[in-house]
Formats: C-alpha cells, structure tokens, sequence
C-alpha cells in the first residue's frame, strides 16, 4: 500500500477493498455517503488518494481530548509499543504504524462496488477480533461504534462514572476520552504494564498513579469492566 506501513496484515484484504471503493467515488458522492459538511470537502477529495498520500505515525495523526491527555510526544518508545489505535479504514494499527490522513469513523456507510453491505461493521465482520485473539492481555478503551468493529472477549473494558455530591454516581460522556486518554498514559508508563495479565494488574496500576478504580461486583453483568471514578 505504497508509504503506508500498518500492522496486522490479514486486515490488509479489507483495507483494500475499503481503499478501492473510497477511490471509485466522486467527491460529490463522497460527501453524500459519508455525510460530510462542506466544510469537510478537501478531506474528502484525499480520500480518492490514499495511497500515494503522505503518511505519519498513527499516533500523531489522530486527534482530539484523548490523544491531549495521552501527550504520546512525551512518551518513549516501549511505551509507543504498547499503544494500539481502532480505525475504521484500517481496523487497528499500532503506534507507530504509518498512515494518511482519511475522512471515514465507525459509524460510516460506503457503498460497495461488489454490492456488499456498506456499514464498518459489516465490511470487517469477524477480521479485526480474529487478528487481535492472538494479541495476549488487552485494555480496550475504544469507543462504541470502534468496539463494535471488533470485539475482544475477555479484554477489560473501562466506564468512567463521576461521583456527585448525593453519593450518587453518574456516567462521564464529555470528558469521557480525556479521563481514558489519562489512564492510557498511566498502563503505557507503567513499569510493571507488560506483567500485568487481568483486571486486579489493571487496578492496580491505576491506583499507583492516584487514580481511583472500582473492580466489578460478582453479580454485574460484565466481570471485565474497570471503573474509573473522577
């Protein structure tokens, strides 16, 4: 795929075809598809070349309160290794992989030329959990339209809960990625992170750096959910 330079390549298949049928359109139809505003016309038209594009590492393309807080700039390079990042173009790369800028998210619909269903999660089917089954103990942090993409059963998963004045708790939706970006940088930094094989490591980790966390009870639904509590 000329300059780029992904990992996971049994993911290369639909990265392809993805490529391919991004290329087929126009930007007019791009923009339809994609329900890109006007505003978003350039990145769109640089979705018909991706692979003759400049390209970066993964981790400085992505933007955004979560990539703020993860501050990958500041992070040396074993910790660069344990950072792996959902797309919907490429499935997953890691950090250090290179890649162009691209307009499309997890929830997009792209038509396909050989008539199969245009949704991300469709297009992907079992490919990105089958290529991460392999990948050893997971923190997934991905939001859901990028989890759906691609499940890894038995990762754990974190839900960040403020706590309020009554005791009472209630989910963080707006900071949501800035608290996930923080404990991203905490588990990558971490000494200790490459030992750690469940969700107890996990907490414990979090709570070295300060952070407040709460295992899951026994009778919750998900016994691989960490809580985080800001």
């Amino acid at each position: 795929m000329d300059g780029i330079d992904v990992s996971f390549p049994s993911l290369d298949p639909v990265r392809s075809a993805i490529m391919d049928d991004l290329a087929a359109l126009d930007v007019d139809e791009m923009m339809t598809a994609l329900k890109l505003p006007a505003t978003k016309r350039d990145e769109a038209a640089e979705n018909l070349e991706l692979r003759s594009a400049p390209v970066m590492p993964a981790i400085y393309r992505y933007t955004g309160v979560l990539y703020d807080a993860l501050d990958a700039g500041s992070l040396p390079s074993p910790s660069l290794d344990r950072l792996a990042i959902g797309s919907a173009l490429f499935g997953i790369v890691r950090a250090v992989d290179t890649i162009p800028r691209y307009r499309l998210s997890g929830g997009s619909k792209l038509p396909a030329r050989d008539g199969a269903l245009p949704t991300m999660k469709a297009r992907w089917g079992s490919a990105i959990s089958d290529a991460l089954a392999d990948q050893g103990f997971i923190v997934d942090m991905r939001s859901g339209a990028y989890h759906q993409l691609g499940p890894v059963p038995g990762a754990v998963t974190v839900r960040v809960e403020s706590a309020q004045e009554d005791g009472s708790r209630k989910v963080v939706s707006h900071f949501n990625k800035h608290y996930k970006g923080e404990l991203a940088r905490v588990l990558a930094t971490a000494p200790d992170a490459d030992s750690v094989t469940d969700i107890e490591g996990v907490a414990s980790i979090a709570e070295a750096a300060g952070m407040t966390v709460e295992l899951p009870g026994t009778d919750v639904k998900d016994p691989h959910q960490l809580t985080l509590v800001v």
